[in-house]
Order: C-alpha cells, then structure tokens, then sequence
C-alpha cells in the first residue's frame, strides 16, 4: 500500500562504488593442520589460540567462547600483531615463532610458556577453544 508520499530522489539515487584496498591479512581459513600457541590473560586463564600454516598462508586467532569482557578485549593485540605480521610479509610460522619468543606479550595477556603445539586441522583447534 502506498502512503502516496513521493521518493526523494537522493534516497533513490544509484551511489557509485569506490573499491579499496583493505590492509593485507592472512588467509582465514585452511584445511591442512595448524600450529598453534595458547595465550592467557594475567590470572593464567587461556583467552585463545594464535595459530599459523604456511601452506596455505593462513593464520588468525581462536577464541573460547562465554569469556568475559574483559578477555576478549586481552585479544584485540594479537589480533593486531596478525595483522602486522602479514603487514611486514611475515610467513606464518615465522610470526607464530616470534610470537612464542614473548613479542606481542603485555600486562593483559602472554603466551602459556611451552604451549607451541600442533593440531590436524583448525577445526580441531576450534574444538578445543570450546571445550576449554
């Protein structure tokens, strides 16, 4: 039914598309195994898995799922360092080692020291993160 109002017609204008280049980003998905390291917060609970294969240039992060707030927010700087890693054209595995090293750790959250480890898949890794 039509209220018999008119259109205003920059409301029904065709709007050009401007693409853009994104920041570079690791792939987000693979179906080959992954390595992986657990990061806790300061209390010592794991709040993810920063994981990495190089086969298919893929990394990215893991997260349990019902954490608090605060936890989720502990993870917006490896998110970062994911981001910045691809950025300075980082392989995979060589981020995931650095950031074993102790890199990216802060007041908020660190790598679980000894927790470099592999999983077949990233769904077995996704597994894990929700049974933590």
């Amino acid at each position: 039914m039509r209220s018999g109002r008119t259109v205003n017609p920059r409301l029904a204008a065709n709007l050009p598309f401007t693409e853009v280049d994104a920041p570079p980003a690791y792939c987000r998905q693979t179906g080959g195994p992954v390595a992986y390291l657990a990061v806790a917060d300061a209390a010592g609970t794991v709040i993810g898995y920063v994981w990495a294969n190089d086969g298919d240039d893929a990394a990215g992060w893991v997260v349990p799922p019902g954490l608090p707030p605060r936890a989720v927010n502990a993870g917006a700087s490896w998110l970062r360092a994911l981001r910045s890693g691809k950025a300075r054209e980082l392989a995979p595995a060589a981020l995931l080692a650095e950031l074993a090293r102790g890199a990216n750790d802060s007041k908020l959250s660190h790598v679980v020291p000894g927790s470099l480890t592999g999983a077949p898949s990233l769904a077995a890794l996704q597994e894990r993160a929700v049974g933590d």
